[in-house]
């Protein structure tokens, strides 16, 4: 992968505050929402560190089951990655504004049933929970580049839980594909849903690319994420990659391609390389 030159921070400076990007949380918390952040901006990039994710002595349990300390020693670092990204602290706390919006039901071709279905992705990208909330060990870090960010988490679930998660993903591409949300302000945001290759890792895998096109700071503006997820047995990895100058597709797939095999050696009881194997 070759490294990519930094690009110029513009309107995002204006947007942010202390976190930017990624998932929803009810758009009944109307104008507070609104004001935590869209994309990133110099100022409000959070501290950093080129720290790698720490090896863990015991990464399992004897029934076989994720640890606490299992799921730190499966995040990825920058070597997994490449390019310029850098690890960033407190990624738990991104919130990105242009997420936040009620779906427009009418919008949709089988109203309320696809529209709860659109609701819960905006929703999932916001709050982090894409896959809903982990029954068991869960990690998280996050990574900066230029203006855009990558968030990756490692966490454990119920499995019946975890496929229909998989499952649903799968359909939104179908179920959403275009539709209209409208923030607390009343403005609009226009969505689209596309499904995305990944790479052949993992027991079963979901791509997405969601594009949000509104206004962030009283300009125009449009959100880029891709997202991959990648099942494991009960255990799954999750990354979400992009911003307000695009996609970040290549990342994400660097990011499912050693994820998938740290959290594999992880759970089959051993230390993870201190750099990637491809």
């Amino acid at each position: 992968m070759t490294r990519r030159p930094s690009r110029t921070v513009r309107v995002l400076a204006v947007v942010l505050t202390a976190g930017a990007l990624l998932a929803t949380a009810s758009c009944s918390d109307g104008a507070d929402e609104e004001t935590r952040t869209a994309g990133v901006s110099a100022s409000a990039t959070p501290g950093e560190s080129r720290a790698a994710a720490p090896a863990a002595r015991s990464t399992t349990t004897p029934s076989g089951d994720l640890t606490e300390a299992g799921a730190r020693a499966a995040l990825i670092t920058e070597a997994d990655i490449e390019d310029d990204w850098t690890r960033a602290d407190r990624a738990e706390d991104w919130r990105d504004s242009l997420l936040v919006g009620r779906v427009d039901v009418d919008d949709l071709l089988t109203g309320e049933t696809d529209a709860a279905d659109c609701q819960r992705l905006l929703d999932g990208l916001y709050s982090e929970d894409l896959l809903g909330k982990p029954s068991g060990a869960s990690a998280l870090t996050g990574f900066t580049q230029s203006d855009s960010r990558l968030l990756y988490q490692v966490a454990a679930y119920d499995r019946g839980s975890l496929e229909d998660s998989l499952n649903w993903l799968g359909k939104l591409p179908d179920k959403c594909d275009r539709f209209t949300a409208t923030g607390s302000g009343g403005d609009e945001r226009t969505v689209q849903v596309v499904e995305d290759s990944l790479p052949d890792e993992g027991d079963a895998r979901q791509g997405l690319r969601v594009t949000v096109t509104g206004t962030a700071g009283g300009a125009p503006a449009t959100l880029t994420l891709d997202v991959g997820v990648v099942r494991v047995g009960s255990d799954a990895i999750t990354v979400t990659a992009g911003g307000l100058d695009g996609g970040e597709k290549e990342s994400v797939d660097a990011a499912v391609r050693q994820g998938t095999e740290r959290l594999k050696d992880v759970l089959a009881g051993r230390t993870p390389a201190a750099s990637p194997t491809a």
